[in-house]
């Protein structure tokens, strides 16, 4: 996760030099993207903040490959492959056509149609063996998309309180200096360069809005790729990058270059959001260190929550302590059996018989965590819960604390 600041930046930098700007405009550049709000709450918790590096990776490439480098043109193009491979096709949805737009903007048109070709073939195997088999399948629905779409008001917070996915701020200060590099742009009539950055600098951050944008209702009933993703915010990395070479355009038209580098730490103040804070692990677990020593046997965590609950990840975190099989989890892309089977058993958590099912499915062992109960907003349902996992055959088997080990009496 830290590596991925100094990749970030440092060949945001690069990209950057290599089209002729000055060392600290270009470093503040760097600065912008490595700090850019979203990303930076993207790396708390998913794989986008961390593969976002792979967008300046591979403008570096196509840029250097242009001037005769063969391996940093395969490097480019290969960077951009790797977005979709990474699992996140969302931000490949404008990270590629940026890509394939920045080598059009160069006169490389063979090799935006390779960009387009190789992350389109991509995408398509990602689509065809993980998303055409899983619950997915058929899209997102509006409702989804509508829980996870910014307000314009979030532009204004630089906190997490709504949730990593509305970090939508792009600093104030950040934003004038990118008006600024576009007005200068326009200026010398480079108008290419204009649409290019300041296309990549808008859409994404309009397209935040999501189900509060007009026209993304639009762009769910008729373009199919936008009905799979629901988080809008997505593709905001792009826009980070194009803030970032504005922000560098803009400083390198000062003479006084000084100047540049006294806004780095402004710009990094500018940037700055409360993502990080300390949290407690549990590497000993009593529950889970009770449960290792234990024969073989399937392992249900109570409350169950449905796949795509992020809360489940907090099942997936214990499992090293005690590896075993188990029905339960978080993956938004999980098997339409495993979503089935995961409805059944849901109403256990409140109280419901679910023994006849525990034993088909193998379930030797249940860990009650109570703080899960009102995390889920279900509280009250903590003493049936218990009570429901005593009726169907368990037993205690350790002392009361915040997760509790059930196994089953008759062995």
């Amino acid at each position: 996760m830290l590596l991925a600041f100094v990749a970030c930046g440092g060949l945001t930098a690069a990209w950057l030099l290599e089209l002729g700007l000055p060392r600290a405009a270009s470093l503040a550049g760097g600065v912008v993207f490595a700090l850019a709000p979203y990303r930076v709450a993207q790396s708390t918790e998913h794989l986008l903040g961390l593969i976002a590096f792979l967008i300046p990776l591979a403008l570096l490439g196509l840029e250097r490959g242009k001037r005769g480098r063969y391996v940093w043109l395969a490097i480019g193009v290969a960077s951009a492959t790797s977005i979709p491979l990474s699992g996140q096709v969302h931000l490949a949805l404008a990270a590629v056509p940026f890509a394939a737009a920045y080598a059009l903007w160069r006169g490389m048109v063979w090799t935006a149609a390779a960009v387009f070709v190789a992350s389109g073939a991509a995408g398509l195997l990602v689509y065809e063996t993980l998303i055409t088999t899983s619950t997915e399948s058929q899209g997102r629905t509006l409702a989804e998309v509508s829980r996870y779409s910014a307000e314009p008001l979030d532009f204004l917070s630089r906190t997490t309180s709504n949730g990593i996915e509305r970090v939508v701020f792009v600093g104030w200060l950040t934003a004038l200096l990118a008006l600024v590099g576009l007005a200068l742009i326009l200026r010398l009539r480079r108008f290419d360069l204009a649409a290019l950055l300041g296309l990549a600098a808008l859409l994404p951050i309009a397209l935040a809005l999501g189900t509060h944008l007009p026209a993304y209702d639009w762009l769910w009933r008729h373009v199919e790729p936008f009905r799979f993703p629901r988080v809008p915010e997505r593709l905001l990395p792009v826009a980070a990058l194009a803030l970032a070479a504005l922000v560098a355009l803009a400083l390198a038209s000062i003479r006084r270059q000084w100047i540049a580098v006294a806004a780095l730490p402004l710009l990094a103040l500018d940037l700055w959001i409360g993502a990080f804070g300390a949290s407690a692990a549990d590497p000993a677990n009593p529950a889970y260190t009770a449960l290792d020593g234990r024969p073989p046997g399937r392992v249900l965590d109570v409350p169950v929550f449905q796949p795509e609950r992020y809360l489940g990840s907090v099942y997936l975190e214990y499992a090293p302590q005690a590896p075993r099989e188990r029905p339960g989890g978080y993956s938004t892309l999980a098997p339409p059996v495993a979503e089935r089977t995961l409805h059944r058993l849901r109403p256990l958590n409140c109280g419901a018989d679910r023994a006849r099912l525990l034993r088909r499915l193998g379930v030797r062992y249940v860990v009650l965590h109570r703080p899960l109960f009102a995390a889920d907003g279900i509280a009250a349902c903590e003493g049936r819960a218990a009570r429901a996992i005593d009726a169907a055959g368990f037993r205690r088997a350790t002392s009361d604390a915040d997760t509790v080990l059930y196994t089953r009496s008759d062995g």
